[in-house]
């Protein structure tokens, strides 16, 4: 009898407080004794005695500990094979750049990589694939699933809150991402899987109707990781992005190209969201709502964005991904995020002409 296809999903899954305190003991139950930790720029002040205490405890030896500031493929390439050959886990401690350097030093050497996010910035702790400089421009590149995933809930309330914002421009973005897969497959270009979908849908869904009175709470922080990480796994099944990165997710990429400084990635997106479920006509409101609620509109309004980069960003968007057909891959949505983004009364507060 034909069974079902095969994913990975990741073997440690701690999400909580004073999980970092644990580290040790999360690795030995795996069996991984032998390893290799890169942390953030100025994070082994803030963090390094407490890893190292909790792996000094369980009796595990670390071969190389050093901070790490580069997503260059050549400098990643180098450091997974100088890495010691008894090396059996990659453990990256930190933001987004660490988080893929490791991610794909780990996927080079094929060994278990140890994600532990100390912020809530976006999905990519729990994604496959690694955003790394490839010819000074910057490519998603395939990488692996976290062989697991240690978030301290304690230390991403003490990130700036900038960063939370973001995690949840990025989390809504799949309202608007898993519209555009099933409008693709409905346009003959993909075929959709269903369970991706419904996972996906579950995380996007439990996150919007998780009830806080700060986002600051505990439980606000632990659904937006949790949900963050299901992202993941939905990318995981369906073997690609499309569950959770859509039409929202170029504009955000497209205007990485054209500013010289771009704002967080979720930030963008979480703009871009709005722009593109109103466009979609397809949960606005709800889009809105949390967007409102959660202060993410009240931090938007400080950044100064310029309207003018937005529309350039639509006009370029398909040119990022040529091989999908996402809403904005036609001419006739692409002239109604325009229009929207010049008329709309939300976004005439957001974006500055």
């Amino acid at each position: 009898m034909q069974t079902g296809k095969a994913i990975s999903v990741p073997a440690i899954l701690k999400v909580g407080k004073g999980t970092l305190n644990k580290i040790g003991s999360y690795l030995k139950t795996e069996g991984l004794e032998q390893i290799v930790i890169f942390l953030g720029n100025g994070l082994i002040d803030l963090f390094g005695e407490r890893v190292m205490r909790s792996l000094k405890e369980q009796g595990i030896k670390v071969l190389e500990y050093s901070e790490l500031d580069t997503v260059d493929i050549d400098d990643i390439i180098t450091l997974a094979f100088s890495m010691p050959n008894k090396t059996q886990a990659v453990v990256s401690i930190g933001g987004g750049k660490v988080i893929d350097a490791g991610k794909y030093a780990a996927f080079l050497r094929n060994i278990p990589f140890i994600s532990v996010p100390t912020s809530s910035s976006s999905d990519g702790f729990s994604s496959a694939s690694a955003s790394l400089l490839v010819h000074g421009k910057r490519t998603s590149v395939p990488a692996k699933l976290a062989y697991g995933i240690i978030v301290d809930t304690e230390v991403i309330r003490t990130a700036p809150d900038k960063f939370i914002y973001s995690g949840i421009g990025d989390m809504i973005s799949k309202i608007t991402a898993l519209y555009d897969w099933i409008y693709e497959e409905k346009c003959g270009y993909s075929e959709v899987n269903d369970f991706a979908v419904m996972i996906a849908k579950k995380a996007v869904n439990s996150f919007v109707r998780t009830p806080y009175e700060n986002i600051k709470d505990e439980i606000f922080l632990k659904e937006l990781v949790d949900s963050l990480a299901m992202s993941g796994i939905a990318n995981e099944i369906a073997g690609s992005s499309a569950p959770t990165s859509g039409s929202e997710h170029l504009i955000s990429h497209a205007l990485d190209k054209i500013l010289e400084t771009p704002q967080l990635h979720g930030i963008q997106v979480g703009i871009a969201t709005y722009i593109m479920s109103k466009v979609q006509d397809h949960r606005y409101i709800r889009v809105n709502t949390v967007l409102s609620e959660t202060g993410f509109w009240d931090y938007a309004k400080t950044l100064q964005m310029r309207q003018e980069d937005f529309l350039k960003a639509v006009d370029l968007a398909p040119s990022i991904k040529p091989f999908r057909h996402t809403y904005l891959h036609e001419e006739t949505y692409r002239n109604a995020a325009k229009k929207l983004i010049v008329e709309d009364e939300r976004l005439k507060q957001i974006l500055i002409k």
